[in-house]
């Protein structure tokens, strides 16, 4: 079970490390409590979650901009709450959003007790389709960037995962080789297939405990990579 060849380990930040999913509620309650207080948040997050995961597929893919999917993920979400909202009230949600998300800095339970224990083993990395300013915001509100040597973004690399060339990228600024890499990451499609096409072994973090196919290494809690680093 253990991969003795690895020196190098990436993870993705958002839904691996950094709790992306409770942080936003607390995000967007703060902004709702100000502003909207007739909104209730948890019926909204129902609704946020699965259309902000497709606006950010369809993002990685290059099918909507940035804009759109600042945009869409709310407009989208007030619909499906039957909610009328002006574009110019979902500009200041948007803006204050981005604003206020890192300043909630919820983990995955584990995640620096893994940090601690992978330190002294590993080049520990950072890989995300996040935007630069918000994810280097968010590492250092929660105290993880001393983890970690490199980060690499889309905004960087000029591509997002699971394209390969942000993974050639991330690779070349960690001065690390493929055969002896590791991704880890939450998205089967970005982290997984992507790091695996580039030529690095992957590891996913399936804390939803999805069916996958038997040859996909997996963990369902942050601590479980102990069994193979």
């Amino acid at each position: 079970m253990k991969l003795p060849h690895i020196t190098d380990v990436f993870f993705d930040l958002d839904h691996t490390l950094w709790n992306f999913d409770k942080n936003s509620e607390l995000t967007f309650e703060e902004i709702f409590n100000r502003n909207h207080p007739e909104i209730e948040t948890k019926e909204f997050i129902e609704k946020y979650i699965p259309i902000n995961q497709e606006c950010w597929r369809l993002y990685q893919y290059d099918k909507i901009t940035h804009e759109e999917l600042r945009y869409n993920r709310l407009k989208n979400s007030f619909d499906a709450i039957n909610y009328s909202i002006s574009d110019q009230e979902i500009d200041k949600i948007s803006d204050d959003y981005i604003q206020f998300l890192p300043d909630n800095n919820h983990l995955f339970d584990g995640t620096i007790e893994v940090l601690d224990y992978l330190k002294s083993k590993y080049n520990l990395h950072i890989i995300t389709n996040g935007f630069a300013e918000v994810q280097f915001k968010k590492m250092n509100n929660s105290k993880i960037t001393p983890y970690f040597l490199t980060v690499t973004n889309s905004e960087m690399a000029g591509v997002k995962k699971p394209n390969p060339i942000i993974f050639d990228y991330a690779l070349d600024l960690a001065k690390a080789k493929k055969e002896n890499s590791i991704m880890i990451g939450d998205s089967l499609e970005a982290d997984v297939k992507g790091a695996l096409d580039a030529g690095l072994d992957a590891i996913f973090f399936n804390e939803n405990n999805t069916i996958i196919e038997n040859h996909i290494k997996q963990i369902n809690h942050l601590l479980e990579l102990k069994k193979y680093l």
